[in-house]
């Protein structure tokens, strides 16, 4: 799906036409420089790839500028691909266009891509909402546990998949249909209705649903 990249800025909120107040979050997106496309008969599949931020040349990697001089482009601290679909095609964009905020309209409905909060390690209840051990009648040492995790004789192990400890956020998660709220071209920022992953400043990915 064509999208752009963009910046997690915050929450926020904002009254509607009713008068009624509706959360927010507002995304600074763009401006994307289409850097290259990628072909099938060449790549195996269709995509465009886009930059975002761009930089001064001495803090780009050697593989990266080379890339970038290849395709005359500028020089951009975060790149990414983004494959067309719902009737899209490659060929309506060119190296070197320039997409912006406007790529989105208001009503439209979108899926935004991002890491997650990274919560460190984290116990059952708080990683998957356990609702732990009751405090009193023979109750002891273990009342944030995650009880039982298996059988004892038959199969004496215990299975994949089952809920426990360990890295609790820090992983890929892509929020879908949010409704886009409203679009400032002047500032490039893009409001969508309700909270999106991430942290503030965070990298995020906007996608286009049909």
């Amino acid at each position: 799906m064509i999208g752009l990249i963009g910046k997690k800025i915050g929450m926020t909120q904002i009254f509607n036409e009713d008068g009624k107040v509706v959360p927010v979050t507002v995304i600074q997106a763009g401006p994307c420089k289409v850097i290259c496309k990628r072909t099938t008969e060449e790549h195996g599949y269709e995509a465009i790839q886009l930059g975002f931020e761009e930089i001064p040349e001495r803090k780009v990697t050697k593989p990266l500028l080379g890339h970038f001089k290849k395709h005359n482009v500028g020089n951009y601290r975060f790149v990414r691909e983004f494959r067309p679909s719902f009737g899209q095609e490659i060929a309506d964009y060119n190296i070197g266009d320039e997409l912006k905020v406007d790529l989105f309209g208001s009503g439209e409905t979108v899926s935004v891509t991002a890491k997650s909060k990274g919560r460190g390690f984290t116990g059952v209840m708080k990683r998957h909402c356990f609702a732990g051990f009751i405090s009193s009648h023979g109750s002891h040492e273990s009342f944030r546990g995650p009880g039982s995790i298996g059988q004892c004789a038959q199969p004496s192990r215990v299975f994949k998949g089952v809920k426990m400890a360990g890295q609790h956020g820090n992983a890929k998660v892509t929020t879908r249909h949010l409704s886009v709220v409203k679009v400032d071209d002047e500032r490039g920022l893009i409001m969508v209705k309700g909270a999106v992953p991430g942290h503030r400043n965070s990298l995020v990915l906007i996608h286009k649903e049909r």
